[in-house]
C-alpha cells in the first residue's frame, strides 16, 4: 500500500490524544452498540416469534444460526477489503446493509422470510464485527488498546443487557415486529457519527479479491452446518443426507485451502497459522463462540418455557451474566494497558469460564434464582476476560498489512464456533425436550396432540402437562451447558501455551505515518 503524508489526517500527524481517540471512536461504539443489539434484542423474544409464525424447534434454532452463519461466512471477506479499501466507507456499508435486512425482519410473515431477512442482517453485522476492531488497531498502540478494547467490552455488556430489557418490554407492549425496527435509528445515528468523527489515511491498492475461496467455505462452511441443525430431526445422523452434506462440506472446505495456498490475495493467509500465538488464539475463539453463543442462546427459552418467565422478566433474568462480562472487560482492559501483561487475565477467563458452564450444567426447572444468577456471572466473566484480549493476541502478533485479516480471523472462527454451538446444541435440545414430552405424556396417560417439535406455549397448556413440557425444558437447557463445559476447559489449555510477546507502542496510524516519511525521504534524495 501507497501512503503518503498528505493523505494522513491533521490529528494523526501526531500521537492522538485521549479525547481525540474516544471522538473517534464514538461512531464505532455506536455500531458496535447496533450489531450486539441486533441479536440481543431478538434473543428475548424468539419463544413469541416462532410461536405466531407457526415455526419449529429448528426454525427456533435458524433464526439465530442464520445470522451467525452469515456473519461467519462473510467476516473474513470483509478483513480482506479492509487490508485493501476505505475502512470508513466498508463500515458504513455494513449499517446500511443491516438496515435494510432490519426493516424487512419486522415484515416477516413466514419463518422462511425471517431468515432470510436474518442472513441479510448477519452480513452487515459481519462488517462490523470484524471492522471495529481493526479500525481501532489504526487509531491506538497494542499497548493502549486494551483500555480502549475494554470501552468496546463495556458496550458490549450495555447492549447485552439493553437488547433483552428493550426486546421484552418491546415484545410485551408492541409486539415482536418492533424489535427489528428500534436498532433501526441507531444505526442511522452510528452512520452519521462516523462520517463527522471518524478520519482515517486513504487506504487502496491494486488487488483481486479472492471470489473462489470465499464461495467454498462459504459452501463448506453452511454445509456442515445445515447438517448439525437438520441431523436427528429431518433424517438419521447415519443416513445419506448426513454422508452428502458431511463429505460436500468437508470436500469445499479442503478446496477452499488449496486455493487460498495457490492465490496472490487469499481470503484468509495461510502464513498466519504458521504462528503460535494465532492458532492458540483462534483455538480458544473457537470453544469462547460455542460457549458464548452456544448457551446463551437458549437461556430465553429456558427462562419462559422452563419457568414461565415474561419477555421482559427473561431480559431482567439475564443482568448478572452480562453484568459479570461487563465489570471484566472493562476493569481487565484497563489492567492490561497499567501493566503491558494479558495471559494472567486470559487464563483466569479460562478458569471463570470453565467454572461457569459446569455450573450451568446444574441448572432444572427447579434451580434457584439466585443460584442462576451466582453461575450466570461467573460465567460472563469469564467471557468478558477472553473475548477482546484473544484479539489482541493476534493484533499484536501480525503485521500491520495482515491486521485486517488477523482481526476477522478470530471473528470468524469465533462467530463460526458460535453457529456450530447454537445448532449442534439447539439439535440436542430439540431431541431431549421431544424425548422427555413424549415419555413424560406416556408416563401420565396423557396423549400427545399437535407436533412434538413446536416450541410450547406453557402458559396455554393444561397443568400436568405444562409441567411435563417445564421440566423437559429445564433438564434439556442444563444438559447443554454441560456439554459445553469441556469447551471451556479447552479454551483454558489454549490460552496457557500462549507466548506472552510484549504489547507494541505504535498505532496504525504512527505505522502508516513512518513508512509516508520514509517513502518520502527515499524518493527526495
Amino acid at each position: 500500500m501507497s501512503t503518503t503524508a498528505a493523505e494522513l489526517p491533521a490529528p494523526a500527524q501526531a500521537q492522538m490524544s485521549h479525547r481525540e481517540v474516544l471522538e473517534a471512536l464514538s461512531g464505532l461504539l455506536l455500531a458496535m452498540f447496533v450489531a450486539i443489539l441486533s441479536s440481543t434484542i431478538v434473543s428475548t423474544a424468539l419463544p413469541q416469534i416462532i410461536g405466531d409464525l407457526g415455526g419449529s424447534q429448528s426454525s427456533y434454532t435458524w433464526v439465530v444460526t442464520s445470522t451467525l452463519l452469515a456473519l461467519t461466512v462473510t467476516t473474513p471477506i470483509w478483513g480482506k477489503l479492509a487490508d485493501l479499501f476505505d475502512r470508513k466507507l466498508l463500515v458504513q456499508t455494513g449499517l446500511v446493509l443491516y438496515t435494510v435486512g432490519s426493516i424487512l425482519a419486522g415484515l416477516s410473515e413466514s419463518t422462511s422470510f425471517l431468515i432470510a431477512c436474518r442472513v441479510l442482517q448477519g452480513i452487515g453485522v459481519g462488517g462490523l464485527t470484524a471492522l471495529v476492531q481493526v479500525i481501532l488497531s489504526d487509531l491506538v498502540s497494542p499497548r493502549e488498546r486494551g483500555r480502549y478494547a475494554g470501552y468496546l467490552g463495556a458496550v458490549f455488556g450495555v447492549g447485552t443487557v439493553a437488547g433483552p430489557l428493550i426486546g421484552g418490554v418491546v415484545t410485551d407492549g408492541l409486539g415482536w415486529r418492533y424489535c427489528f425496527y428500534i436498532g433501526v435509528p441507531f444505526a442511522i445515528a452510528a452512520f452519521v457519527l462516523l462520517q463527522k468523527t471518524l478520519h482515517l489515511p486513504r487506504r487502496r491498492r491494486e488487488a483481486k479479491i479472492d471470489y473462489l475461496g470465499a464461495t467454498l467455505i462459504a459452501g463448506g462452511v453452511s454445509s456442515l452446518l445445515i447438517w448439525v441443525s437438520l441431523a436427528g430431526q429431518q433424517y438419521d445422523w447415519v443416513s445419506w443426507q448426513t454422508a452428502v452434506l458431511v463429505v460436500g462440506g468437508i470436500v469445499l472446505l479442503v478446496a477452499a485451502v488449496f486455493s487460498m495456498g495457490r492465490v496472490k490475495e487469499p481470503l484468509i493467509p495461510l502464513r498466519l497459522f504458521k504462528d503460535r500465538s494465532v492458532v492458540l488464539a483462534v483455538i480458544a475463539s473457537i470453544a469462547v463462540g460455542i460457549a458464548m453463543f452456544g448457551t446463551t442462546v437458549f437461556l430465553s427459552q429456558y427462562m419462559q418455557v422452563a419457568r414461565g418467565k415474561s419477555p421482559t422478566e427473561s431480559g431482567l433474568l439475564t443482568i448478572p451474566m452480562v453484568t459479570g462480562l461487563f465489570l471484566a472487560s472493562t476493569i481487565v482492559g484497563r489492567l492490561v494497558t497499567q501493566t503491558g501483561h494479558y495471559k494472567r487475565f486470559l487464563v483466569t477467563g479460562g478458569v471463570l469460564l470453565t467454572v461457569g458452564l459446569g455450573l450451568m450444567g446444574t441448572l432444572d426447572e427447579t434451580t434457584s434464582l439466585v443460584e442462576l444468577g451466582f453461575f450466570m456471572a461467573i460465567m460472563g466473566s469469564g467471557v468478558g476476560m477472553l473475548m477482546q484480549n484473544l484479539v489482541l493476541v493476534v493484533q499484536n502478533t501480525v503485521r500491520q498489512e495482515d491486521i485486517g485479516a488477523g482481526s476477522s480471523l478470530i471473528a470468524f472462527f469465533r462467530s463460526l464456533g458460535g453457529a456450530i454451538g447454537v445448532s449442534v446444541l439447539g439439535a440436542l435440545l430439540a431431541h431431549h425436550a421431544r424425548t422427555d414430552i413424549t415419555s413424560g405424556l406416556s408416563d401420565a396417560g396423557l396423549q400427545a396432540t399437535g407436533s412434538a417439535d413446536k416450541v410450547p406455549d406453557v402458559s396455554t397448556l393444561p397443568g400436568p402437562v405444562a409441567q411435563i413440557v417445564e421440566h423437559a425444558y429445564g433438564t434439556g437447557v442444563g444438559e447443554i451447558f454441560l456439554t459445553a463445559a469441556p469447551l471451556g476447559l479447552i479454551a483454558l489449555i489454549a490460552v496457557a501455551f500462549l507466548r506472552e510477546v510484549p504489547l507494541g507502542g505504535k498505532s496504525g496510524i504512527d505505522i502508516a505515518r513512518e513508512r509516508a516519511t520514509t517513502t518520502n525521504q527515499g524518493a527526495a534524495s
